[in-house]
C-alpha cells in the first residue's frame, strides 16, 4: 500500500543520479529558492496579497516542472536531489511564518507544520549510526506538501476583497487541514522506518 510502514528502508535503492551542476531542473530549483525572499516582500512589506499569490504560483510550477524534465531530460542529478526537497522545506516553514505574522493563520497551526519538519529533522543522526543517509520519500509525504503548497495561494486568496476571496478562502483551509493531517501521518510512518532500521541494520563502523 502507498505511503505504508512495509517497505524495508533497508533495501531502498536509490535511482543512478549524475554528478551535473549545471542542468534545467537544477535551475528551476534556484529560481524557487530565489522566490522566497520575494515572496516574504511581496506579503509583509508591499501587503500585495495579488502579487505574493503570482509566486507561490510559479514555485508550484517550477516545482512540478524540475521533476517532471529531470525525468524526460535524464538530468537526475545528486545536486537536485537535495536542492528540491531544501526548497520544499523551506516553503513549508517560512511561507506559514510568514502567514502567521500576517494573521492569516493561527501560530498554533504552524507549530504543529514546523513541529513535524524538527521531530522528522531529529531521525537524521539516528539514521546516520546505521550508515543511512536518508529515509526513502514516501508519496503520503509528497502528497501532504503538495496539500500545503496548494493551500497557501488559495488562502491568500483568501484576503481579496471580491467574490474569489470568499471561495478561495474555504477551498485554502480545506487543503490546509488535509495537509497538515498527512504531514503529521508520514512522520509517523518516517518514524517507524526509522525504528526498523534502527532494528535491522548493525551499528556504522564510521560512527561507532
Amino acid at each position: 500500500m502507498t505511503g505504508s510502514s512495509d517497505v524495508d528502508p533497508s533495501r531502498a535503492v536509490e535511482p543512478e543520479r549524475s554528478d551535473a551542476i549545471w542542468t534545467v531542473p537544477n535551475a528551476l530549483s534556484v529560481l524557487r529558492l530565489l522566490l522566497v525572499p520575494v515572496f516574504i516582500w511581496l506579503l509583509l512589506v508591499e501587503d500585495s496579497a495579488g502579487w505574493a499569490i503570482i509566486v507561490l504560483v510559479v514555485s508550484g510550477l517550477t516545482d512540478w516542472l524540475d521533476g517532471k524534465l529531470a525525468r524526460w531530460l535524464g538530468q537526475s542529478s545528486k545536486l537536485g536531489a537535495l536542492l528540491d526537497p531544501a526548497a520544499d522545506r523551506l516553503y513549508v516553514i517560512i511561507i506559514p511564518i510568514c502567514f502567521g505574522i500576517a494573521e492569516i493563520v493561527p501560530w498554533w497551526l504552524i507549530g504543529v507544520i514546523i513541529g513535524r519538519d524538527v521531530l522528522l529533522f531529529a531521525t537524521a543522526p539516528l539514521l546516520k549510526s546505521r550508515g543511512v543517509l536518508a529515509l526513502p520519500t514516501l508519496y503520503i509525504g509528497k502528497a501532504a506538501t503538495f496539500a500545503l503548497m496548494s493551500a497557501f495561494p488559495w488562502l491568500l486568496g483568501g484576503e481579496l476583497d471580491f467574490w474569489l476571496g470568499t471561495v478561495a478562502y474555504p477551498i485554502g483551509w480545506a487543503f490546509l487541514l488535509w495537509g497538515a493531517g498527512l504531514y503529521l501521518w508520514s512522520l509517523v510512518l518516517y518514524w517507524v522506518q526509522t525504528g526498523m532500521v534502527i532494528r535491522r541494520m548493525p551499528r556504522s563502523a564510521v560512527t561507532a
